[in-house]
């Protein structure tokens, strides 16, 4: 699946690709875009929208992790950070837009990457907001809280 040295998600067939985004100011600008489209939603009501400090978070995360475009038949849908390190993979910064979301895309994708880190006997990682409702989707899928914080709650799905 993925590497630190060589990251890669393989396609999702018929129809959805992975592209593994270069590190250039577009690519920055355009998983932001994305991800402000996926969570403004939830940021807001809590603590409004600093842009200056989404950035700062952002591009913390953007140049620490592999991003890659999600693309359905050829068209940019998303964005998701996968990365294998020695004892799990970590999935993150996994956003669909708002068109795609609440019709199954996210959950095929969620479960070709699971897929893919039991292919390499590896657990998966994530966290999420506690008060979005993604939790669904990645409890259904065998996610467990291993511990949390004020903000966020930390998941692993073992290796199936």
């Amino acid at each position: 699946m993925v590497t630190p040295m060589d990251a890669f998600i393989p396609p999702l067939e018929p129809d959805i690709e992975f592209v593994r985004l270069r590190k250039t100011e577009e690519t920055f600008g355009m998983t932001f875009e994305i991800k402000r489209d996926a969570m403004a939603q939830h940021i807001i009501p809590r603590w409004g929208w600093d842009e200056v400090q989404q950035l700062q978070i952002h591009r913390n995360h953007f140049d620490a992790k592999p991003f890659f475009r999600i693309d359905l038949e050829g068209r940019c849908v998303g964005v998701v950070s996968v990365l294998a390190i020695s004892d799990h993979v970590r999935l993150g910064e996994f956003y669909l837009l708002g068109d795609f979301r609440g019709k199954g895309l996210g959950t095929r994708i969620l479960r070709h990457c699971l897929s893919c880190a039991d292919e390499i006997g590896l657990p998966v990682r994530l966290e999420y907001l506690k008060w979005n409702p993604v939790r669904h989707l990645y409890l259904r899928h065998g996610f467990s809280v291993i511990s949390e914080n004020d903000i966020h709650y930390f998941l692993e799905r073992p290796i199936a």
